[in-house]
């Protein structure tokens, strides 16, 4: 019953709520404005439901084993502070301040701060007035948050293009020109271990970093993270890829000077700190560095160029994906969007294509049109 009242503590925390409204907001305001530059959605509206839900559930299970084994025990009112600045996160929007990074240095610092200020939160059920920082639970948590952010990047880096959004803008000469915009939301339900009796209970020689408590017990948390971003001068699926490169770097920085605690105790806040501003130069970086130069996909002299391909259309089992350049089709030339449909028109049931691939190679695709088939390949082209 102990147990089962422990994790049942994760649906009671508006956390979990808000942040499956807000992905379901994700998906409607981008369906939205897919619908508004190109006349139909590219991905099903629910997606970032199902990606918040399921894309890091094999993390939550070992992680929360590996908290466990190791007894890192966090304060309670750490998770307190957690989901008040998750709260915030979810509510203003900014995934790109959405790092688990940011989340957990905030929290701390704003336990902190209530508790030297004298202010207190009180919410009728419970009442929160901030903590005094600690050597020995701020080496668990600097290193949870390690761990976190590690996977935070390796989602990044394997869903990061998938997720992204084209959308239109001019470019330097005055043509349309397409970017791509990545904004996810994920959970992980992780089971942490607080201050309590349950384990005492039941396994008195579990192994535990103390934290001045002798009793301990499991609670079911929902860790929740965001990430924001747009591809501009660089094709996603070369883009995202790299930044989630550099957030794992980031993490595993964290997880080593946090490990250095065991020498000197200071480092654990050193860790969250310089987390903080490594996360944060990646992203000014990365940033700054995609407004610079051409976009990577505008129109072409030599052809048709791919914004997107709608999935399971003839386009997608072609193989045709973002950033190339259609240059025949069916033996024919082709320039802008127009003349694309009108070559297509010339073999309807049976579409011959030269592509240009990312590095400038010819290949050739074709693919048999069959009357349920998306009518108009399902691409979306810029011309």
């Amino acid at each position: 019953m102990d147990v089962l009242l422990d994790i049942g503590r994760f649906f009671i925390n508006p956390v979990f709520y808000i942040a499956l409204i807000a992905a379901i907001l994700l998906g409607y305001f981008r369906v939205k404005k897919e619908r508004k530059e190109f006349r139909t959605r590219i991905v099903w509206g629910w997606t970032e439901l199902g990606g918040l839900l399921k894309e890091g559930f094999l993390f939550a299970v070992g992680l929360s084993i590996l908290i466990a084994g190791l007894g890192l025990v966090v304060p309670t009112e750490w998770l307190i502070a957690l989901s008040i600045v998750t709260l915030i996160l979810l509510i203003s929007g900014l995934y790109q301040i959405g790092s688990f990074i940011y989340l957990s240095t905030a929290a701390v610092l704003l336990g902190w701060l209530m508790q030297k200020n004298d202010w207190a939160i009180d919410l009728g059920f419970f009442r929160f007035d901030g903590y005094s920082l600690s050597w020995n639970w701020l080496l668990p948590v600097a290193l949870i948050t390690g761990i976190v952010v590690l996977i935070e990047g390796w989602l990044v880096r394997k869903y990061g293009a998938a997720s992204s959004s084209p959308r239109l803008e001019k470019s330097p000469r005055g043509m349309m020109a397409a970017l791509y915009q990545t904004k996810r939301l994920w959970l992980i339900p992780v089971l942490f271990v607080v201050p309590g009796s349950l384990v005492e209970s039941y396994a008195p020689y579990w192994p535990q970093l103390p934290i001045g408590e002798s009793s301990f017990s499991f609670i079911l948390f929902p860790l929740v993270f965001g990430f924001q971003n747009r591809a501009r001068k660089t094709l996603p699926i070369y883009f995202f890829p790299r930044i989630g490169k550099f957030i794992m770097i980031a993490g595993g920085a964290v997880v080593l000077l946090s490990l250095g605690a065991f020498l000197w105790k200071p480092m654990a806040l050193a860790a969250l700190i310089v987390g903080t501003l490594a996360h944060l130069a990646i992203t000014i970086y990365f940033t700054v560095k995609e407004r610079q130069g051409n976009h990577a996909v505008t129109p072409q002299a030599v052809g048709v160029m791919i914004v997107d391909v709608l999935p399971d259309s003839p386009a997608d089992k072609m193989g045709l994906i973002r950033g190339e350049v259609i240059r025949k089709v069916n033996g024919l030339t082709v320039t802008n969007e127009s003349e694309l449909y009108e070559a297509i028109q010339v073999n309807a049931a049976h579409c011959r294509l030269e592509v240009l691939d990312h590095n400038r190679e010819v290949r050739l695709r074709q693919h048999v049109i069959f009357r349920h088939d998306h009518h108009r390949l399902g691409l979306i082209v810029v011309n």
